[in-house]
């Protein structure tokens, strides 16, 4: 049976000061930054990866109290353990999963989070539903529940089902954070590789009040005369 302990302390063998400044500074845990107070031990991404795939079968309330910590890379694991589950689990499995991430969304605090965890979770398990919760995220004061939203499509996309994403991709239009600008572009890029004509649909009606960041990501991958016209709004 997978234990926490021995999982915890296969962590910390892995831990690096130095790795672990680095991180703090590149996810701005200063004062007044997005990622304010949060503690990292320094452990490289695909380590996590691998902890995973030896825990996978981790009770789920012990993934619970792993998602609960302080320690990012602690939240990070049991994110990546609950995608393995998700993934290959049965539907039962698969709500629990889901039903455990909206439980402990306030734990999902940092754009590498929700980048990694969500399209899988959230977007997998809302495939075929309602997707409501996305539209009500979107509408919320807080940063990474609106990343959530948009980020969540990234599911549909991957099916070729792009509606929703034009839809929470709208709610944002106006937002102020620079990492949901950028989230959504990169959205509207992922549309735009797939059907460059929905995409473009999209930007000819909002291109001019779209923020530049959240433009610029989106048109990133035109051709440079297209690219260049959208950036003078001469389209």
């Amino acid at each position: 049976m997978s234990s926490l302990r021995d999982l915890r302390a296969g962590l910390k063998n892995e831990a690096s000061q130095k790795q672990a400044a680095i991180y703090s500074s590149f996810f701005k845990t200063g004062p007044g930054e997005y990622g304010e107070g949060d503690v990292f031990i320094g452990v490289k991404v695909p380590v996590l990866r691998k902890l995973a795939r030896e825990y996978r079968d981790l009770a789920l309330r012990d993934v619970e109290r792993l998602l609960g910590s302080e320690i990012h890379e602690e939240r990070m694991l049991a994110l990546l353990i609950m995608m393995l589950q998700f993934q290959k689990g049965d539907a039962r499995a698969r709500a629990a999963v889901y039903r455990l991430f909206v439980e402990q969304i306030k734990q999902v605090d940092n754009w590498d989070l929700v980048d990694t965890s969500v399209p899988t979770i959230v977007g997998g398990h809302l495939a075929g539903r309602s997707r409501r919760p996305l539209h009500t995220w979107a509408r919320s004061r807080d940063l990474w529940r609106r990343r959530v939203a948009i980020i969540a499509t990234f599911h549909f996309i991957r099916a070729g089902e792009f509606d929703e994403t034009l839809k929470i991709a709208e709610l944002l239009l106006h937002d102020e954070h620079d990492l949901i600008h950028k989230a959504v572009g990169w959205m509207l890029r992922e549309v735009g590789k797939r059907d460059r004509k929905v995409e473009e649909r999209f930007l000819e009606k909002h291109y001019r009040e779209m923020p530049r960041t959240m433009l610029r990501y989106a048109i990133e991958r035109f051709p440079e005369r297209r690219r260049k016209a959208y950036l003078r709004g001469t389209v």
